[in-house]
C-alpha cells in the first residue's frame, strides 16, 4: 500500500505526495448545518501519545468526506485507558488538528465519561446468556495456545478455558469474554457490511465460521478499564448516530466484530470507509513512537499547514 511518505530532519521535512489531491468544497470544516439523518463521520484518537501524519491523514479524510457531502464531522477522545492516556496528549490533539484547520461540532464525547453506556450495553449481553468470566492471566493463554496448536501455520484464538465458568462466579479481577458460539446463534441473521473505501468497495458478508476461528471468545471489558475497544466503539458510535466509520485499512478485520454487537445491541449499521494507511521510507507503518512525524515537530520545524496537507495528499 503506498501512501505519503514524510521524514523530518533538524533542517527540513520533506513530504512526498501520491495520488489525486482531494478539494474541500467549503474549506476543512467538516461541518454544516444538516437534519440528524444527513451524513455524519467522526474522527476518534486516544491520547496516549502525539498525533502523527497518520492520523492527520485519517483526520483530512473524515473532514473531506464530511464536507463533500454537506455533513458533519464529529471529534471523540478515546480515553478509556486511564493508564496509557495523558493531558498534554489530549491537549495537543486539539491543537493540531487546529492546526490542520480542522473544526468539529462540540461538545466533543470522551469515552471516559461514558462508563454508564459501556456497563449498560454489557449487561445486556450477559442478560442474553452471551458472557462469562476469565480469568488468564496472559502467560496462562500464551501457554495454552502453545499446547493447544503447536506446529499451526498461524496463531489460534483464545482456547475457551473459562468458556463453561457462569457469570456469577465473577470477580473483580475477572475480564468477561463475549462466547462467540452463543453470540453467533443469537444474532439469528446473515451478517454483513458495506465498504465504501477504496481498496475493497462493495457489501462484504461475514462467514461465522471464520469470525470464531479469527477473533474468537473476545473481551468485552478487560478488568483494568472495564471495558474494551470494541465494545465502546459501537456505543459510541451509536450514540452519536455516525453514518459512516472513516479509519484505517489495519481496523478493517475489526470490523466482523463491530457488526456483530451491533446486531446484538439493536444498533444501527453504519458504512464502512477504510483509507490507506501512511507508511515511512521503508514501508512501515508508522506510530506514536514515531516521533520524527509527530504533527507537532512539523509545527515546530516551521510547516506551512497547507504544505503538509499538500504532502498527504489534500488542497
Amino acid at each position: 500500500m503506498q501512501g505519503a511518505v514524510a521524514s523530518a530532519g533538524a533542517n527540513a521535512t520533506r513530504l512526498t505526495r501520491t495520488g489525486p489531491r482531494p478539494r474541500f468544497p467549503n474549506g476543512l470544516q467538516g461541518r454544516s448545518k444538516v437534519p440528524p439523518e444527513a451524513y455524519r463521520t467522526r474522527f476518534a484518537p486516544s491520547p496516549t501519545g502525539y498525533l502523527h501524519l497518520g492520523h492527520a491523514y485519517s483526520a483530512l479524510t473524515a473532514a473531506h468526506r464530511a464536507a463533500e457531502r454537506g455533513g458533519t464531522m464529529l471529534l471523540r477522545i478515546e480515553d478509556i485507558d486511564t493508564a496509557r492516556c495523558k493531558p498534554e496528549f489530549e491537549a495537543a490533539i486539539f491543537e493540531d488538528l487546529a492546526w490542520l484547520g480542522l473544526r468539529w461540532e462540540e461538545p466533543v464525547m470522551r469515552q471516559s465519561a461514558r462508563r454508564t453506556a459501556y456497563d449498560s450495553a454489557l449487561e445486556r449481553l450477559v442478560a442474553m446468556g452471551l458472557c462469562y468470566p476469565c480469568c488468564c492471566t496472559r502467560r496462562e493463554i500464551r501457554a495454552a495456545l502453545s499446547a493447544h496448536q503447536e506446529g499451526a501455520d498461524r496463531p489460534p484464538t483464545y482456547p475457551g478455558t473459562c468458556r463453561q465458568r457462569p457469570m456469577a462466579e465473577a470477580g473483580p479481577d475477572d475480564a468477561i469474554r463475549l462466547d462467540m458460539g452463543r453470540a453467533l446463534a443469537a444474532a439469528g441473521t446473515s451478517l454483513h457490511f458495506t465498504e465504501t473505501g477504496p481498496a475493497r468497495p462493495g457489501e462484504h458478508v461475514v462467514s461465522a465460521a471464520q469470525l470464531a476461528e479469527e477473533h474468537g471468545d473476545i473481551i468485552l471489558a478487560r478488568r483494568d478499564i472495564g471495558t474494551s475497544y470494541h465494545l465502546a466503539v459501537v456505543v459510541d458510535d451509536a450514540a452519536q448516530a455516525i453514518t459512516e466509520i472513516v479509519r484505517g485499512g489495519d481496523l478493517f478485520d475489526s470490523t466482523p466484530v463491530h457488526r456483530l454487537l451491533q446486531v446484538l445491541l439493536g444498533l444501527p449499521r453504519p458504512t464502512y470507509y477504510h483509507h490507506r494507511l501512511i507508511r515511512d521510507d521503508s514501508g512501515r507503518r508508522l506510530a506514536k513512537r514515531d516521533d520524527a512525524r509527530a504533527i507537532r515537530r512539523y509545527r515546530a520545524d516551521g510547516e506551512a499547514p497547507a504544505r503538509l496537507r499538500a504532502g498527504l495528499g489534500f488542497a
